[in-house]
């Protein structure tokens, strides 16, 4: 992204671009569409040299039929031009993005999406990840910052959310997201940088009422499933505190085999009740 620092900016994909050229082609001199993924609507100006942004910013015709041809990637538009929401990380050497869906925009790492998007949405997703250990209170842990859905849906019921994120590039990727904004915005949400493995090594012992565990899958981050990871999480976490530990599909092959193995570490770390949520793709456990 050069840099640029885009928050606010206008963001839009495939979807959007698709309706703005439909009421073009219709011969229409406006339309309204979403200029921040679904959040809002604007009016847009439609003319031969292109489409009119409320900011009075231009896009071309041909720049938003690139975008329709587009479908794994959410463009920031600057100054007339669109950039692909997408930061290389050399700490990592992983590529973020902003790919969109039909509702809240997931991250892709390396092509992996970050959150279930098959029959929902990353926002619904978050939902159930959230009602698993509700109700929401006190200090909450959240292990795996990304895109920030977590901590922003937790702040709002939490007195203090503590949430982690390795990679400085996933970051930017979630301050260029308009569904994101809360995770920079909101007093209550307190970001920190690092390996969660490292970081919580940090935390005082029996601190978090609720910790909400929803690491990248096993083959990204094999150590944040570790017995070792696990013990550290129960030392945080207060007695009678709720975990909720995400683990993927539990109909699929690696999804049982993976919880099978999480569930035993879990009590083997001392948690009690440690139970299978489908819904939520993950397990609960308690203190």
């Amino acid at each position: 992204m050069g840099g640029i620092d885009l928050v606010g900016r206008f963001v839009l994909a495939h979807l959007q671009a698709e309706s703005i050229l439909r009421a073009y082609h219709a011969g229409r001199d406006s339309v309204t569409a979403s200029l921040d993924l679904g959040l809002t609507t604007s009016n847009i100006s439609l003319a031969a040299s292109g489409a009119r942004l409320p900011d009075g910013q231009s896009l071309t015709w041909e720049t938003l039929e690139e975008v329709t041809r587009s479908s794994q990637v959410c463009f920031a538009v600057e100054e007339n031009r669109l950039h692909k929401i997408q930061v290389f990380s050399e700490e990592t050497q992983r590529l973020y993005s902003l790919m969109p869906t039909t509702g809240a925009p997931t991250m892709l790492i390396s092509g992996i999406p970050m959150h279930r998007i098959k029959g929902t949405d990353p926002h619904r997703d978050t939902l159930q990840k959230i009602k698993a250990v509700s109700p929401i209170v006190g200090r909450v842990l959240d292990t795996a910052t990304g895109l920030g859905y977590t901590a922003i849906e937790a702040a709002k019921n939490a007195g203090q959310v503590i949430t982690i994120e390795l990679d400085p590039a996933a970051l930017e990727v979630a301050r260029l997201n308009p569904w994101s904004r809360a995770l920079f915005d909101n007093p209550q949400i307190e970001q920190r940088i690092g390996d969660s493995f490292d970081v919580i090594e940090e935390l005082d012992d029996a601190t978090f009422d609720r910790i909400i565990h929803d690491p990248p899958v096993f083959s990204l981050a094999g150590h944040l499933y570790s017995g070792d990871f696990y013990r550290e999480l129960y030392r945080v976490l207060k007695p009678r505190g709720r975990l909720f530990h995400y683990i993927g599909d539990p109909e699929s092959k690696s999804g049982r085999s993976i919880s099978r193995g999480a569930a035993q570490r879990l009590r083997q770390a001392g948690f009690r009740r440690v139970a299978r949520q489908p819904a939520a793709f993950g397990l609960t456990a308690y203190k």
